[in-house]
């Protein structure tokens, strides 16, 4: 019954390892079923080499396991709020890939510098708050959620806009209309990322992409009129 979702979640999860994204465990892919009402997630601590479309764990809208033996990933819960809060999207994509992890452990935000971030987001990448002690403590995986719907909220963005976000001092969570379309935004994050990173180096003086070559570049790929 669930065939095709496990094995979606499965080979999105293992292309984490491909990509170079994650190191040991550290990421997972999800995707959502939305005329079952189920959620697919990666299992905690199953190297993506071994990993199966079998061990992806089923779980309903809740977060009750309905089919699979294995504990799903500890960011379930993440996830779960984010599907809730966002209906557009239809897969998740976590990870502590070395570059964007790198600004979300110093607070920053990535500036849409090029056309190549402005292909695939609609400016700056956000940077959320750092979650309270009280949210660490209670809670922990459901306030990363609140805190990434937070500041979406605050800013007035779309996720299909800009279809991911730094946690402050955690990491990347990306999404997409599809579990590898989430894994594909976390590769593209990932990229302008290091790119930005360089430029810094590089110099100080540089500047935002202009306004018009942003909506050039994101709408002819993103808009209602996308023409590729």
């Amino acid at each position: 019954m669930f065939f095709q979702l496990k094995k979606n979640v499965s080979d999105a999860n293992k292309l984490l390892e491909t990509n170079q994204l994650v190191t040991l465990t550290w990421g997972n892919v999800s995707e959502i079923d939305k005329d079952l009402n189920v959620i697919g997630i990666k299992p905690s601590g199953i190297p993506y080499s071994q990993l199966k479309p079998e061990h992806i764990v089923i779980v309903n809208l809740d977060g009750q396991i309905i089919d699979g033996d294995l504990n799903p990933s500890s960011d379930l819960e993440t996830h779960l709020y984010l599907y809730n809060k966002f209906p557009t999207i239809k897969g998740i994509t976590h990870t502590h890939s070395s570059y964007a992890t790198s600004f979300a452990q110093s607070g920053i935000s990535i500036p849409p510098l090029g056309t190549t971030h402005a292909d695939h987001f609609y400016g700056s990448i956000p940077i959320t708050r750092k979650l309270s002690d009280n949210e660490i403590l209670y809670n922990y995986e459901r306030n990363t959620g609140r805190v990434i719907y937070e500041i979406f909220s605050d800013l007035n963005i779309m996720p299909q806009d800009i279809p991911g976000v730094l946690v402050n001092q955690h990491g990347p969570f990306t999404w997409g209309k599809s579990a590898l379309d989430s894994l594909e935004n976390a590769i593209a994050l990932e990229e302008v990322a290091k790119m930005t990173f360089n430029a810094k180096l590089l110099s100080n003086n540089f500047e935002a992409i202009n306004q018009t070559l942003l909506d050039k570049h994101f709408l002819r790929k993103n808009g209602a009129r996308a023409t590729y």
